[in-house]
């Protein structure tokens, strides 16, 4: 049997201990459902939350590479629509050099051919030197200057993607100089007629490594959101509450606080019956 004490009330200890404990999980109970969050400080699980914080940078990282893909497809179809209107002007240029290199054709009518003909290499290079996107040029030295190169990568590791973009000058249409080539005489034309096929075939040529770039980057984009998706969901495993589990918790602790302040409160009383005892000598 247990003595009577009035210096200390070792029961209203314990049980003031007891509940303070209880306090403090009741607290961390309550922050974990008011975040959404099991880890909200690094004393709630300090290796969890490294693991954490650094699968929430992965995937800002990742939505970024997507972002950066993306804009890569997007340069990627400025260039190509660019190169269709080429192609469509080169097109032009053929009916006009295949009807300046007949001799049924006189030299007034060959000099206004001869004239379209240069208004088209004159349209084509000013496509070439206006293309860009979003200030930057397409088809120019100064710009891309033959090469995209689109950054795909995370925090595990660099990677990117290159997509060509070949340059165009008034010597470089397709790989061919047309800068030379002219409709004023029936030779000429016939000339002409085989270097604007030439840069026809370079145009497309050049437009089947650009669309060979655009499902590279499409591809990439598909792998890159399914793996940000992945990551998040790993994140989200390590850092999230179990919000059944945390209301559980929660009812318990706010029963335990209760008989806590009870069992307090009756571990005093016990120390006024040594106070009664002293009343009744």
């Amino acid at each position: 049997m247990g003595s009577f004490s009035i210096l200390n009330n070792i029961s209203g200890l314990s049980a003031q201990n007891q509940l303070n404990m209880n306090n403090v999980n009741l607290a961390r109970t309550l922050n974990r459902l008011s975040s959404g969050k099991r880890i909200n400080t690094g004393a709630d699980d300090a290796a969890g939350l490294q693991i954490a914080d650094s699968l929430r940078a992965n995937v800002g990282a990742l939505n970024q590479a997507v972002r950066n893909a993306n804009d890569g497809v997007s340069v990627g179809q400025i260039a190509d629509g660019a190169l269709s209107q080429m192609s469509d002007l080169l097109t032009r240029a053929v009916t006009l050099a295949t009807e300046a290199a007949t001799a049924t054709v006189d030299s007034t009518g060959r000099n206004s051919l001869n004239n379209e003909f240069t208004s088209i290499k004159n349209e084509i290079q000013r496509i070439a030197a206006q293309t860009n996107f979003n200030g930057t040029s397409l088809f120019t030295s100064s710009g891309l200057n033959g090469s995209l190169n689109v950054f795909v990568g995370d925090l595990s590791g660099t990677s990117s993607i290159a997509v060509t973009i070949a340059v165009i000058t008034a010597k470089k249409v397709g790989g061919i100089d047309l800068s030379s080539s002219s409709l004023a005489t029936q030779t000429n034309a016939a000339s002409a007629l085989t270097k604007i096929r030439d840069a026809i075939n370079g145009v497309s040529s050049q437009r089947a490594d650009i669309g060979a770039g655009i499902n590279r980057l499409q591809a990439a984009v598909s792998v890159l959101q399914t793996t940000s998706q992945n990551t998040q969901a790993a994140q989200s495993a390590v850092r999230d509450a179990n919000i059944a589990q945390e209301v559980s918790n929660l009812t318990s602790y706010q029963i335990l606080a209760q008989s806590g302040v009870a069992a307090l409160a009756q571990a005093n009383t016990n120390s006024q019956v040594v106070l009664n005892l002293m009343r009744n000598m």
